[in-house]
């Protein structure tokens, strides 16, 4: 990967793309300062968020702050997406969620019919995920100085036995409980004014009760849900933090046919897109099929599948393509579409 010199030494939208140039600040910046002492699931971990020992329980608890280009895009909108990313990082914990915060920073100016859609937004989501938003704070800030909005959410909840993205074994099947790119190209084809024949909707939405049905039947090794950087960051992480190889079969990898031919004319990798709906689950391979059948039959995990298996390895990504061959499966430098989650 070529850096530019002048760049080199400053923050470039790259550095919170989700890829691999986040991961070097994160690193080589942030975590030299710190420690691991909680004996939970810590920022060194560098998963979906951390768990506390307490009391023979675990509070885990994540925090992630929400830009998005344009506010109200189909599918969704900046509220929805930010209760939804906080409650999905809990629950590919193995968490059950129970209270959220939200601040707003706002941009002086902003219509207040926007800010009350996006609050109207924000509690139904909650609503929908049966999580309470019990605190918050809000900011405003001079016009010019930030983008209309930026909301920041906490999520906190708990769990006997929080779950690692880090967990995988070899003979463990990888379930994805949808399709792919949906969020990421839904956004940039509304931003852009692309006119794609069907229209392509973002999978924003919790996901706390699909996850909560496959924990029901067991068998979880690892989860991870795929958001910045898309399936191929994740799956990358994964596969590297356990140490495994990770086989996929690319004729199982659910992919709406309107977001394939958009990423063909647009020269985008569906798999590098950000997610916002759905998982990587991780299970033991006597659990899969249970698992995968159930999941099929609850709305908005119908599209569930089986996409790989993991091999005994040194952390890599392997595809087999549609014609019989293979190729690996790299971690992307960065978001190809920006200021998406």
């Amino acid at each position: 990967m070529t850096v530019n010199k002048k760049q080199e030494n400053k923050i470039t939208i790259e550095h919170g793309a989700g890829g691999q140039v986040m991961d070097s600040l994160i690193k080589n910046i942030i975590l030299k300062h710190t420690d691991k002492k909680n004996g939970g699931i810590g920022l060194h971990d560098l998963d979906d968020g951390a768990s506390i020992p307490h009391n023979n329980e675990n509070i885990v608890i994540t925090t992630d702050s929400h830009v998005v280009r344009p506010i109200f895009f189909p599918g969704g909108d900046i509220g929805r997406l930010a209760v939804s990313g906080t409650i999905n990082d809990l629950s590919v914990m193995g968490a059950k969620p129970i209270a959220l915060t939200s601040a707003l920073i706002l941009e002086e100016g902003l219509e207040i019919e926007v800010v009350e859609k996006t609050i109207n937004s924000l509690f139904k989501t909650a609503q929908e995920a049966e999580v309470d938003i019990v605190t918050g704070d809000t900011k405003v800030m001079e016009a010019g100085e930030l983008d209309k909005i930026i909301i920041n959410t906490t999520g906190i909840g708990y769990t006997n036995h929080p779950i690692s993205d880090s967990g995988l074994k070899p003979g463990d099947k990888i379930i994805l409980t949808g399709s792919v790119g949906n969020h990421g190209l839904s956004i940039l084809s509304h931003r852009e004014g692309f006119n794609f024949k069907s229209n392509i909707k973002s999978d924003v939405k919790p996901i706390n009760k699909i996850i909560d049905k496959a924990l029901e039947i067991g068998g979880v090794t690892a989860m991870k849900d795929p958001t910045r950087g898309g399936l191929s960051k994740s799956i990358n992480e994964m596969a590297s933090k356990a140490n495994v190889n990770i086989e996929l079969k690319e004729n199982k990898i659910p992919i709406k046919k309107e977001v394939k031919s958009a990423s063909e004319i647009l020269g985008i990798d569906p798999m590098s897109v950000a997610n916002e709906g759905i998982a990587i689950i991780g299970v033991k391979p006597e659990k899969a099929n249970e698992i995968l059948e159930k999941l099929k039959k609850i709305d908005g995990a119908k599209d569930t599948a089986v996409i790989g298996t993991v091999k005994e390895g040194k952390g890599k990504v392997t595809l087999e393509t549609t014609i019989g061959g293979k190729r690996y499966i790299e971690p992307p430098a960065g978001d190809p579409i920006p200021r998406v989650c």
